[in-house]
């Protein structure tokens, strides 16, 4: 029978009906969304009881009259409703009380991460059970150590009477889609185990040949690796997975799409998922946990999931924030052309300078992330590029620069939208809105996290047809209060199911898949 952990703590989305006491003492109005025409403003008062369940179209938007061309200058902004600190509210409890031992919450202190959130007491607890564990939150809640501390514990625990491993067997697989995300999980793993013996290795793409040519072989506790190395490196059997007891896919919605569907798969046979249910029993029996992290979780998860495990042993520890719009961060749209977006661009990063304010500027696509670099270097504002299309050599210190401050703006693609913890930022602007749901949420997510300054915010420059009918999905949520619907971060299978959905409407008869 299928398990759920579903988790009811109290720190989602919500709007109160206390007044603050200066909005009492000036009988202030609390705004919800504010807009260019004030007739679409709307205050926390005005939000009907069951606005949830307004379908979008239902409801007057905004938004509604920006496809035509006249809505140029036209703007709204959803305000948060929240504090930074109520996003993330802290557990009365302690790291010590949920079973980690006192030498990891020591390195813990050390990165000021000093107790848990509710949300980190949930998922510690079912990952130290031994279960499968999905753990789907919202974006900088702090699930990198939700998983980690708990593997971490239970590797110490079994070194105690551990029988000596060969060279590159490891004992921990964690998969992510991109490189610099596995580095920075790298580093996470090894600041976390300082002094403790675990050694950790990360492997990024890129070098696949050289390592394959001239391996290195060493202990290794921990293997943190980007997809497309480990899947050869494994095959070509420089890594050996018999002892793997514990595999994390990070960023899992986005591992489970088509993109990398079938090699996760083939490499995931690999490992004995139907044993680990049996392990308590006899400890001759070896299985294998599998620990899946995402902040989107698709409505066919338990499909893709189904594939890879018997979901029935799988227990969900879902935040009930996950797919809603963060509520502790400014979001402002503007509808604008094209050809003014590189002023609008200028005239927002010369803000954030003022302001002494870091800067993440996402892109749909390189041409255009290029752009925005070159463009702002021109006019004196120091920025670095960071895209999928660029050398390895030239990509791996791109983020690093950003991250020590070396520079305070950064020029992206979608390529660090996904689970890079990026505090140092505090405005995200989208030069070019996402097509999909699932991209703005992992974008916004770069700001607002455990950490982050409490005056983030996001600008969303809208300049075409196509990108309306995604901001329209947004406002809607934010004036009903509701989860976004239909986040899918397989975008290859939704161009798949759109382009099927052509064909069957011209030749009048439905295709198989």
């Amino acid at each position: 029978m299928k398990k759920f952990v579903k988790v009811s703590f109290s720190f989602g989305r919500h709007f109160s009906t206390r007044p603050s006491p200066l909005a009492s003492a000036i009988a202030q109005p609390i705004p919800v969304i504010t807009c260019k025409r004030q007739q679409f403003n709307l205050y926390q008062h005005d939000l009907p009881a069951d606005a949830g369940r307004v379908k979008l179209g239902d409801l007057p938007l905004a938004s509604d009259g920006w496809r035509h061309r006249k809505s140029n200058g036209d703007y709204f902004i959803i305000h948060p409703v929240q504090q930074a600190y109520e996003a993330y509210a802290l557990s009365k409890g302690t790291f010590s009380e949920l079973g980690i031992r006192e030498m990891l919450v020591e390195n813990l202190k050390r990165q000021h991460v000093l107790f848990p959130t509710h949300y980190q007491v949930e998922g510690i607890q079912t990952v130290l059970d031994g279960s499968h564990a999905l753990l789907a939150a919202e974006t900088g809640c702090g699930k990198t150590y939700t998983y980690l501390l708990p593997i971490l514990e239970q590797i110490l625990r079994r070194k105690l009477d551990e029988k000596r491993r060969e060279f590159n067997t490891p004992l921990v697989l964690i998969i992510t889609p991109g490189r610099e995300l596995a580095q920075q999980i790298g580093n996470v793993a090894k600041s976390l185990t300082e002094g403790l013996g675990i050694t950790t290795r990360v492997v990024l793409g890129g070098r696949t040949k050289q390592q394959m040519l001239n391996p290195s072989f060493e202990d290794i506790d921990i293997l943190v690796a980007s997809f497309g190395a480990i899947s050869k490196l494994v095959t070509s059997g420089i890594y050996r997975m018999e002892e793997i007891r514990y595999v994390v896919l990070d960023e899992a919605d986005t591992l489970l799409d088509d993109s990398f569907n079938n090699k996760l798969l083939h490499l995931m046979k690999r490992f004995p998922f139907h044993k680990n249910h049996l392990q308590d029993l006899a400890e001759s029996i070896r299985g294998t946990q599998l620990i899946l992290a995402a902040a989107t979780m698709p409505s066919n998860m338990e499909e893709l999931l189904s594939k890879l495990v018997n979901v029935a042993t799988i227990e969900q520890v879902i935040s009930p924030n996950l797919h809603r719009l963060m509520s502790h961060v400014t979001q402002r749209f503007m509808r604008v052309r094209k050809s003014d977006r590189p002023q609008i661009l200028l005239d927002l990063v010369q803000n954030d300078k003022k302001r002494n304010v870091s800067t993440i500027i996402f892109s749909n696509k390189t041409p255009a992330c290029d752009f925005v670099s070159l463009h702002l270097n021109g006019h004196g504002y120091p920025c670095v590029n960071l895209n999928g299309d660029m050398m390895l050599k030239l990509r791996l210190g791109q983020f690093e620069k950003f991250q020590q401050a070396e520079v305070n703006i950064l020029s992206t693609t979608d390529v660090a939208s996904r689970g890079l913890n990026t505090i140092r930022a505090a405005h995200v602007i989208n030069f070019d809105f996402p097509l999909y749901t699932a991209d703005y949420i992992h974008r916004v997510g770069r700001i607002g996290r455990i950490g982050s300054r409490s005056d983030c915010l996001v600008t969303n420059l809208v300049s075409s047809q196509a990108e309306i009918g995604g901001v329209q999905r947004l406002e809607h949520a934010a004036r009903t209060t509701s989860p976004l619907r239909n986040v899918d971060a397989n975008v290859k299978g939704i161009i798949r199911k759109n382009i099927l959905k052509r064909i069957e409407a011209q030749e009048g008869g439905p295709m198989k898949v």
